[in-house]
């Protein structure tokens, strides 16, 4: 339990924390890998390469110190991150190291004004909110261990099916390599893939979301190229390049709290591009149980990147079931004129997309009168705000 003294001291250095958060993490995870390289196993590359992850924990310390006097208000995000950690394997071990360079970062950054006494109250703080953590993801480790088939950490899947779904995505099957039992996901959930290329010196991890239905035969994976072929693509293009029918992958057991929760209301799910890989199953699994209207709404760049359109179509045979093909390169950027034709605001949405893309639509449909509350989000990432 925190003492009042040490929460006042954290909590006032929030303003600082606003202005120099994310100056603090780059600090952070640069001296971090620098002394811990094998760290770099786990961590997602691709987040570090575009900043995300600093970012994310810039926004985490800086509401954990806003929020300090009552933590339950960002358990949220602790349960959203807890998710990611727990799907890379991070382990309470880890804590203590990440303390120790986190409380570094902020005295080399702050100098003079990071006093022995806030250094010391935020020491005491981490481990209170570290402790959360731990709790939290120790008791998704149990959930997922604790299924048919289920596991703690990774386990090796063979690719039983590859299929290209159109010039850029390809969909990989998997299956458990040991013949065990497929562990049940929810719609809408993640594994992370590590990709341990013989070129790099460090296993890449990349979340991929389950871009079907459980059927209790095998998980798919749908990947993007990375056409630019950019330090953040080199996991996807891995896979596009050398993995074929036969070989095998080492996975998590599947994570997430972006998932469908059935209700009465009409729903809507609004994909940007590769963001309708996680929304498939959320389609069919509303779909097959929502008596009100339902509607998938695919925007994509060109109308040759709508990829499963087949597949889409079939789910959408009930007459309250509408699929929507939108193409930016025929019709232009989906507008709020568009979504106050196409959304039923009194019903719920399900959004997930490039970061740009997200932040449009979502701004959009907060002006034309939905509220926060109704629209369910998720950004390819770390918990970043939009």
């Amino acid at each position: 339990m925190l003492s009042q003294h040490t929460m006042d001291v954290v909590k006032s250095t929030a303003p600082v924390l606003e202005v120099h958060g994310v100056e603090i993490t780059k600090t952070f995870y640069k001296n971090l890998f620098e002394a811990n390289p094998a760290l770099l196993n786990i961590f997602n590359h691709a987040n570090q390469e575009k900043g995300r992850q600093q970012t994310a924990l810039a926004n985490t310390v800086y509401a954990a110190a806003v929020h300090i006097e009552n933590l339950p208000a960002i358990i949220p995000v602790v349960k959203q991150i807890a998710q990611k950690h727990r799907s890379l394997g991070v382990l309470p071990e880890h804590y203590p190291i990440v303390g120790e360079f986190l409380l570094r970062a902020i005295k080399e950054v702050l100098g003079d004004v990071a006093t022995d006494e806030i250094i010391q109250a935020w020491g005491e703080a981490y481990g209170v909110i570290a402790d959360v953590f731990i709790q939290e993801e120790e008791a998704l480790y149990q959930e997922a261990e604790n299924k048919q088939g289920g596991f703690r950490g990774f386990k090796d899947f063979k690719v039983v099916k590859r299929v290209a779904e159109n010039a850029l995505i390809t969909s990989f099957y998997l299956q458990p390599a040991d013949g065990s039992a497929l562990p049940e996901y929810l719609p809408g959930q993640y594994i992370t893939v590590q990709v341990k290329d013989p070129n790099e010196e460090y296993i890449l991890n990349r979340q991929y979301s389950l871009s079907k239905s459980y059927d209790g035969e095998s998980y798919r994976i749908s990947v993007k190229r990375d056409q630019k072929n950019t330090p953040i693509g080199k996991a996807s293009n891995y896979l596009h390049d050398y993995v074929q029918v036969g070989d095998t992958l080492s996975i998590s057991a599947p994570a997430g709290s972006f998932v469908y929760e059935a209700t009465e209301k009409p729903v809507t799910f609004i994909a940007g591009g590769v963001g309708i890989t996680p929304l498939i199953s959320m389609f069919e699994k509303a779909a097959s149980e929502n008596k009100a209207a339902v509607k998938l709404i695919h925007s994509a760049s060109h109308l040759n990147e709508h990829a499963f359109e087949k597949a889409l179509c079939r789910i959408a045979i009930p007459e309250n079931v509408t699929y929507v093909q939108h193409a930016s390169d025929v019709a232009g950027k989906i507008t709020k004129e568009m979504l106050a034709e196409q959304v039923d605001l009194t019903g719920e949405v399900y959004l997930c997309g490039p970061v740009g893309f997200m932040h449009e639509v979502i701004a959009s449909l907060t002006e034309l009168g939905m509220s926060r509350d109704q629209i369910h989000y998720e950004f390819f990432g770390p918990a970043m705000n939009i």
